[in-house]
């Protein structure tokens, strides 16, 4: 995520702000007010201000040894977008079918920018290990449903995510902006999109689109196996009724399915 770098303090209000929210991470879900101060750069007098401030307003929380953590209040504010929980609770019955049928990791995900947003993720036991989590953001093109729903986002938003440098997550990912582009084009032909060992060497993801209220892709499912335990075209069909159950409840027509699968998996050019 691109932080904000104005360090000498100026800035809104809101903008410092949120800088403090922002220096929450994964990595770092609990910070001491010296460490606020060092990742968003602003004086300590003014982190321990506005940390007053989120706290009293309960987007903060201080735990006992004197850190602070993401409040329950940003998670009630949050509940609110429809692309969000929204979204995830009108989901969750077909992707709770599918991840019973398959055993196997299901997600949904929706794209802000030139990134996916992890909406939802139901773990299989025994399952292949992912990187992803549920608020989580992903490079698009590496991912099943990132090449999903770039394949259908506007021209415009497709060009400048591959005229930035890709991201490599193994020596399999596709990185050629050419071969790129020649793979989104097969998602949409297909209607489906299998990447295989492009963000770990053993996962196999199996994505297709869900449709909003307008025609537009609102959404992307899959399925992510261990490789070589399935074949992925076993998965299309599963995928893809999953896919058309989400469109229906959020209102879209579910996407007639489309041809074939290419004849090799989308996004690695090549089977390795």
């Amino acid at each position: 995520m691109t932080r904000m770098t104005d360090t000498d303090g100026t800035g809104s209000v809101t903008s410092r702000a949120l800088r403090v929210l922002e220096a929450f991470s994964t990595d770092t879900p609990v910070l001491r007010l010296t460490d606020i101060s060092r990742h968003t750069g602003l004086p300590l007098t003014t982190a321990h201000r506005l940390v007053g401030e989120l706290t009293e307003w309960g987007a903060l929380e201080r735990e006992g040894g004197g850190g602070y953590r993401i409040g329950l209040r940003l998670w009630e504010i949050a509940s609110l977008a429809p692309r969000g929980l929204g979204l995830r609770e009108l989901a969750l019955p077909s992707l709770s079918d599918l991840a019973h049928v398959t055993r196997e990791n299901v997600q949904l995900a929706v794209r802000e920018g030139l990134e996916v947003v992890y909406v939802e993720r139901l773990a299989g036991r025994g399952a292949v290990p992912v990187l992803t989590r549920v608020g989580g953001r992903f490079a698009l093109a590496p991912t099943g449903v990132g090449r999903v729903l770039l394949a259908y986002a506007p021209a415009e938003v497709q060009e400048q995510a591959l005229s930035q440098p890709l991201v490599r997550c193994t020596e399999a990912t596709l990185c050629d902006p050419g071969r790129l582009r020649q793979v989104l084009a097969e998602v949409r032909h297909a209607g489906i999109a299998i990447c295989e060992r492009q963000v770990t060497l053993d996962s196999v993801s199996v994505a297709a689109p869900v449709y909003g209220p307008r025609g537009e892709v609102a959404a992307a499912v899959s399925v992510v196996v261990r490789l070589g335990s399935v074949q992925p075209y076993a998965l299309v069909p599963l995928v893809q009724v999953a896919a058309r159950s989400i469109s229906r409840a959020l209102g879209g027509e579910g996407g007639a399915v489309r041809g074939r699968a290419p004849a090799f998996p989308s996004g690695t050019g090549t089977r390795r």
